[in-house]
């Protein structure tokens, strides 16, 4: 786990359970992927939705550790922002899926899942922005001992990053995105023949993706929130512009080169899952648009408050 604002956000979109519902990381991700197959069974996503306050609280809690003092507000803060967010957001998912239920009936251009892909990271964008106010009150709570805490999580999630990407071997690696990929896409499709499990396979091995780059963007993005962190609490007034400023550094990286790198990722994602959806049969078509379907009206129960 890379924590920072940006991806506190999302454990504000998510916790461990709804985080699945919404949205996954930019640079391996295309949104119709995202939304089609992150989310589970439709009444397990009302279930993890309804409780989502509940998880989205525990999971910041397990990264700083909550004082009594601080509980009460920043629950109050995570169910504000989920008020807001079901009666905004979940409408606009919900024609989404309605709309993607067309797209997958029908071929596909990499073009045209990356239009997609555009408009959930504008929903991002606006669900980040709505965070900025109650991100900066919990900045400025924190204390020396959470700091601390936040550090060794960040150290744990680094030790895992590279016990799966740096330290496997090549074909490990391709190993465990490859299940992850299938995983994801039989769920929207059903089963995948042999030769479509072997152009994913294949589309793995030729993504530019590279863990070494990951994990150093993943390393700047943790400095740059504790450094977030120490500025706000140094001037409190300058908090909510800090936190905006650690967001947008997540959504576009001072790196250089690393834009092109990320954008590249999206570029490839999109145009294999193009490649992917393309080579599908009928049947697997009219069970993409079923799954649609189901989570559509899903999201469409949970906008109405139930």
């Amino acid at each position: 786990m890379n924590t920072s604002f940006g991806e506190s956000l999302r454990g504000v979109l998510a916790g461990p359970h709804v985080r699945r519902i919404i949205a996954l990381r930019a640079a391996r991700v295309c949104a119709l992927l995202v939304m089609a197959t992150s989310l589970t069974a439709c009444t397990a996503t009302r279930l993890a939705y309804n409780q989502a306050h509940n998880a989205t609280y525990w999971w910041l809690d397990s990264h700083v550790d909550f004082n009594n003092g601080q509980s009460t507000p920043v629950r109050g803060d995570i169910n504000a922002f989920f008020q807001w967010h079901r009666a905004n957001e979940l409408p606009v998912y919900a024609g989404l899926l309605q709309r993607w239920q067309t797209l997958a009936s029908q071929d596909m251009t990499g073009e045209q899942v990356c239009a997609e892909f555009d408009v959930i990271r504008t929903r991002l964008d606006r669900a980040a922005d709505a965070s900025v106010q109650p991100m900066a009150r919990l900045a400025l709570q924190l204390d020396a001992a959470q700091l601390e805490r936040l550090r060794n999580r960040q150290a744990k999630s680094n030790a895992e990053f590279e016990d799966d990407f740096l330290q496997a071997s090549s074909d490990k690696r391709v190993d465990k995105r490859f299940d992850r990929a299938l995983s994801r896409s039989e769920m929207l499709y059903g089963s995948l023949s042999t030769a479509q499990k072997e152009l994913v396979r294949n589309n793995i091995k030729a993504s530019p993706f590279d863990p070494q780059r990951t994990q150093a963007e993943r390393l700047r993005r943790q400095a740059d929130l504790l450094q977030t962190v120490k500025e706000a609490q140094a001037a409190p007034e300058t908090a909510a512009e800090r936190v905006r400023g650690h967001i947008a550094r997540i959504s576009q990286s001072p790196t250089p080169g690393y834009k092109t790198y990320s954008d590249e990722l999206v570029r490839q994602g999109c145009a294999q899952f193009a490649q992917l959806h393309n080579s599908t049969t009928p049947e697997q078509r009219a069970n993409a648009v079923r799954v649609l379907k189901g989570y559509e009206d899903d999201l469409r129960v949970l906008s109405a408050g139930r």
